[in-house]
């Protein structure tokens, strides 16, 4: 049997979560996105559980600062303390990237 582009693409979106880029490519989350947040906020930012934030979208310096904050403690939740207690500034960085990188539609109400 032989797969093509579309159906490794389809796979890859099935079992590992994968976005995809402007041209269409498939772009795996960073390994903390699924250790860490998908969880609460999703694969693609758009929170699972009721009180979690939506990620989509945001801003890179908002998602970095709020993360920063967690970490540092000036910030308190009880698990995005635990959470971002763990994360280098690199893994902030790499999260914040991800998140802001994925591209929201927003409709007006009719």
């Amino acid at each position: 049997m032989r797969i093509t582009k579309a159906g490794t693409v389809a796979l890859c979106a099935l079992a590992a979560g994968c976005l995809f880029d402007a041209a269409g490519a498939a772009t795996a989350p960073p390994a903390k996105v699924k250790t860490l947040c998908q969880n609460c906020h999703g694969v693609d930012g758009m929170a699972v559980i009721p009180g979690a934030a939506n990620l989509s979208g945001q801003q890179k310096e908002y998602l970095q600062a709020q993360l920063h904050a967690f970490r540092s403690g000036q910030r308190q939740n009880p698990q995005m303390s635990v959470v971002a207690k763990t994360l280098s500034d690199a893994d902030i960085d790499e999260l914040a990237d991800w998140y802001s990188g994925i591209q929201v539609s927003v409709a007006m109400p009719k």
